[in-house]
């Protein structure tokens, strides 16, 4: 597929990564001319420097060839007139705008076809999304979701007190006494496709599939007792921030947010009126234990810089705060060891990841994945297909499918019910699959999992 990437910042260059790996044609418009340089050094992509709102810089990205233009520049405005201005050039061709400002949030959405958007995507709003999920039913490290919300891949850590502690997978059931299935396990910074003779050890993140239903019993027969999140303490006033506030203010939860600049403070303190506003420095430790940090049920670090939210995590977590989340935008989680940084977010790879869905939709029409997550440090994929009359061996067990190695197949839903399969389960048309691919070669769609 021809696809123009506007805007080359951590967005558009992880976005590019990803799709030129899948082997799509890319040009990327930047403005300026290091970025350009920088990503042909980096990736086999053609680059054009310049304006891409500009009809003349679209002509020259080829945009009347182009089937998909993804809008990503550092300015709403600007994503908005480049969609705009492209389908003028080019009537058939999809756009996607990253469209950020809470100003625009609502209206965006009611005004898609007048702007020619086929998807508008809002990292903040995602980010603050999944942490709000978190934070309503902590325990876990993270948490993507299936088959309509009814199916879930869930991150814990083993440490060193827990049960799963030189636990074999194969004895898993007997302790969780729900049915689940370990997918993934990143162990030192690798991640591993395990069997039942697995045994876990302290320090080992595992990804496991379960029916939503059955969350709160697996914690509680792990003895996991989380509590109940009822006040939190943010730190940094960006949007991310702010859509998280006001998520969190919809749940009745107490929320206070600390904020370095004084204007910003008091900008938040007329947009959140029921918020607790404080301006101050978060990564000051005897700041925080003044505002009460050891009294909160979550700290949530959402400041611009990396190193700040990590400082402000560890503190939190030193506090005795038993809900942490850290955002890292630079910082990849895999080489931060096992820094007690909790649950880790990066609003980058959540938007880069549902417009890959997008991209892959476009490209397999009638058999994309339905649903995509990364997961295991983006080690892993994992991706639910619909089953339909393409789809290879439909009601063959699963012990005799010859799937490709790293490939595991980790639930079935059939109708109302969800099967979290075994070697004797298959699976029908009409049913949906989720798959977890710990390979490096790309799964486009469900007839890709097995060898030929």
């Amino acid at each position: 597929m021809k696809i123009i990437i506007a805007g080359g910042g951590k967005v558009g260059a992880k976005l590019t990564r990803m799709l030129s790996a899948e082997e799509h044609e890319i040009v990327l418009i930047d403005s300026k001319s290091k970025v350009a340089g920088e990503t042909v050094n980096q990736f086999d992509v053609m680059t054009v420097q310049g304006n891409c709102a500009s009809v003349e810089v679209l002509e020259q990205a080829n945009v009347e060839e182009a089937e998909l233009l993804i809008a990503v520049t550092g300015t709403d405005e600007v994503n908005l007139l480049c969609c705009l201005t492209a389908h003028y050039m080019n009537k058939e061709i999809h756009t996607i705008a990253r469209i950020r400002s809470p100003e625009y949030s609502g209206q965006i959405s009611r005004m898609r076809g007048a702007f020619a958007l086929s998807m508008v995507v809002n990292p903040e709003m995602q980010a603050a999304r999944e942490i709000d999920r978190l934070l309503r039913f902590p325990g876990f490290l993270k948490r993507d979701t299936f088959a309509r919300n009814r199916v879930e891949i869930v991150e814990l850590r083993v440490n060193e007190d827990s049960v799963l502690d030189g636990l074999s997978l194969s004895s898993l059931e007997n302790v969780a006494k729900c049915k689940v299935l370990v997918c993934t396990v990143l162990r030192n910074g690798n991640a591993v496709a395990p069997d039942g003779s697995f045994v876990l050890k302290e320090g080992d993140r595992i990804f496991v599939t379960a029916p939503t239903y059955n969350l709160s019993l697996l914690l509680k027969n792990l003895g996991i007792l989380p509590r109940k999140v009822k006040k939190v303490i943010i730190c940094g006033g960006g949007r991310l921030s702010y859509y998280l506030a006001m998520m969190l203010q919809k749940s009745g939860m107490g929320v206070k947010l600390v904020e370095k600049n004084y204007e910003r403070s008091v900008e938040l303190a007329k947009l959140l009126p029921k918020a607790d506003i404080v301006c101050g420095d978060a990564t000051d430790w005897s700041f925080l234990e003044s505002e009460g940090v050891s009294h909160y049920d979550a700290v949530v670090a959402l400041t611009g810089m990396d190193e700040m939210n990590m400082v402000i995590s560890l503190y939190g977590g030193k506090s005795g705060v038993p809900q942490v989340i850290t955002k890292l935008v630079h910082m990849q989680s895999s080489v931060l060891g096992d820094l007690p940084l909790g649950s880790i977010i990066d609003p980058k790879e959540l938007c880069s990841n549902l417009i890959v869905k997008y991209v892959r939709s476009l490209t397999n029409q009638d058999c994309a994945a339905i649903t995509v997550h990364s997961i295991a440090d983006g080690q892993a994929e994992a991706e639910e297909f619909r089953i339909d009359k393409a789809s290879r061996y439909c009601g063959v067990p699963l012990k005799e499918l010859n799937l490709k190695k790293n490939v595991l197949i980790v639930c079935i839903n059939h109708g109302a019910e969800l099967v979290i399969p075994s070697g004797d389960s298959s699976y029908e048309q009409g049913d949906t699959v989720i798959v977890v691919n710990s390979r490096q070669e790309v799964i486009s769609q469900f007839n890709d999992i097995f060898e030929y």
